[in-house]
């Protein structure tokens, strides 16, 4: 059977380094919402001081049909992104209509924001602390502490799995 599994949270809560971990231990194909925001240059659409709910909606028309030839291979697809729209996940959801699990992450802002600065392309303090705002906002899904060790959030996620 397949599934979609959508990694969600603020900036340096770990969402990337867990997702493509989890696409290892899964043997899954890993999204990076990222990635397509970069590539098709859909980040400068602004709204209410974030990314525009149209410029993620643009990201699921792209991705999905990608994600699509994986599940029809019964591969499970793991995403990696903000998603703090609801209209985002609700629509990848759809989109893929198939079982699905989301796993919010979950750190303080200071460990976020010092996690961004350790990373080789960083975002900044004002970036971390917007994305963080927005992201808390709308917890949706299983939340996962991400302040322990990457094997023990994998476990975690995992047994939900």
């Amino acid at each position: 059977m397949s599934y979609l599994i959508i990694i969600r949270g603020p900036l340096g809560v770990g969402k990337t380094t867990i997702a493509k971990k989890l696409a290892v231990k899964l043997k899954g194909e890993y999204f990076s919402v990222d990635k397509i925001l970069g590539k098709y240059k859909l980040g400068y659409d602004a709204e209410g001081g974030n990314i525009s709910q149209k410029s993620f909606l643009k990201t699921n028309k792209i991705l999905a049909p990608e994600a699509r030839k994986f599940l029809d291979k019964n591969i499970p697809v793991i995403f990696d992104g903000n998603f703090y729209w609801q209209s985002h996940i609700n629509d990848l959801v759809n989109k893929l209509g198939v079982k699905h699990y989301i796993f919010t992450l979950h750190a303080s802002l200071e460990t976020c924001i010092k996690r961004d600065e350790d990373r080789d392309k960083t975002y900044g303090v004002d970036a971390a602390k917007a994305v963080y705002k927005r992201s808390v906002e709308l917890d949706r899904g299983t939340v996962i502490n991400t302040m322990s060790s990457e094997e023990s959030v994998l476990k975690e996620i995992i047994s939900f799995l």
